[in-house]
């Protein structure tokens, strides 16, 4: 079905045939003329979220935990204090 645009009207007058759609892509939803949503298949969501993983999993990045960080150099510069 391709690319499949609809507005927001004919999205509520016909909400099976979005849900058609979606099962062959991304639908677009729109809101006075611009994108605004858009409505895809549970399946396609979660390929593309990625897998379930805890926060310490996400941090860890490597299962050897290594990997090379160069902070920024910041130039902060600090002002003496002035007596009241």
């Amino acid at each position: 079905m391709g690319n499949v645009t609809l507005s927001s009207r004919e999205f509520n007058q016909d909400t099976a045939r979005a849900k058609r759609a979606a099962r062959q892509g991304p639908v677009v939803i729109t809101d006075r003329g611009r994108s605004a949503y858009v409505l895809m298949t549970y399946e396609e969501y979660r390929r593309l979220s990625g897998p379930d993983r805890s926060l310490l999993e996400a941090l860890a990045q490597r299962d050897d935990g290594d990997f090379d960080f160069e902070p920024p150099h910041l130039d902060i510069r600090m002002k003496p204090l002035q007596p009241d």
